[in-house]
């Protein structure tokens, strides 16, 4: 019963990690593309999405993933630094 309850919990989150990060990618990605001036926001929201994902990928033990995270958030970090 508790390895259930375990399970269960485990894939909440994981679920709650690859939505939330997934919507944030997509706004990230409409921000940045419509040339609107909100890519501080934009790179903001990269960031939190890598955050998630990279949360996500070491519940899952997805470590190629994980590594892609990095470099999503080093984009974020320079795309902060580079616009403001």
């Amino acid at each position: 019963m508790c390895y259930t309850v375990q399970m269960e919990k485990k894939q909440k989150l994981i679920t709650l990690f690859e939505v939330t990060g997934s919507a944030l990618a997509i706004l990230y990605a409409l921000l940045i593309a419509s040339n609107t001036g909100n890519e501080i926001l934009g790179f903001s929201l990269l960031l939190v999405s890598s955050g998630l994902f990279a949360a996500w990928a070491v519940i899952d033990k997805r470590w190629a993933f994980l590594a892609l995270q990095f470099f999503y958030a080093a984009s974020a970090i320079i795309g902060l630094i580079r616009w403001s």
